[in-house]
C-alpha cells in the first residue's frame, strides 16, 4: 500500500489505508458497484459487467469484483499476471468456503 503523496498537505497524508487510484474503496465506491450490478442485472440478467484500470490488477480489488459478480477485470499488461493469480485465489477461497458450509 502506497500512501497518498504529491500535492497532498503533510497533515492529511496517510488518512486512507491504500492508494485509491490502485485499490478499490470497497466501503464507498464498492457499494455503488454492487448496487449497479444488482439493479442492472434485475433489468437485464445476462448483463456483462466489469472494471477497467489499475483497480483491475489489485488483488484485493479483484477478489471484491469476484464476490460482487463482475464478469471481468481489465488492467495494465504488467499487472495481468497478478490479476489472474488473484482471480484464481478468489475462486479457490469461494469453493473452500462452500465446502466448509456443506460439512
Amino acid at each position: 500500500m502506497r500512501p497518498l503523496q504529491g500535492d497532498v498537505p503533510e497533515e492529511t497524508r496517510n488518512i486512507l489505508d491504500a492508494d485509491v487510484f490502485a485499490t478499490l474503496d470497497q466501503g464507498g465506491v464498492g457499494q455503488l458497484i454492487q448496487m449497479g450490478v444488482q439493479k442492472g442485472r434485475a433489468t437485464r440478467p445476462n448483463l456483462k459487467v466489469g472494471i477497467c484500470g489499475e483497480h483491475g490488477g489489485d488483488p484485493k480489488s479483484v477478489e471484491f469484483c469476484h464476490r460482487t459478480g463482475l464478469d471481468y477485470v481489465s488492467c495494465s499488461p504488467y499487472r495481468v499476471p497478478i490479476a489472474r493469480l488473484a482471480a484464481a485465489q478468489a475462486v479457490l477461497r469461494e469453493r473452500s468456503a462452500a465446502q466448509a458450509k456443506k460439512k
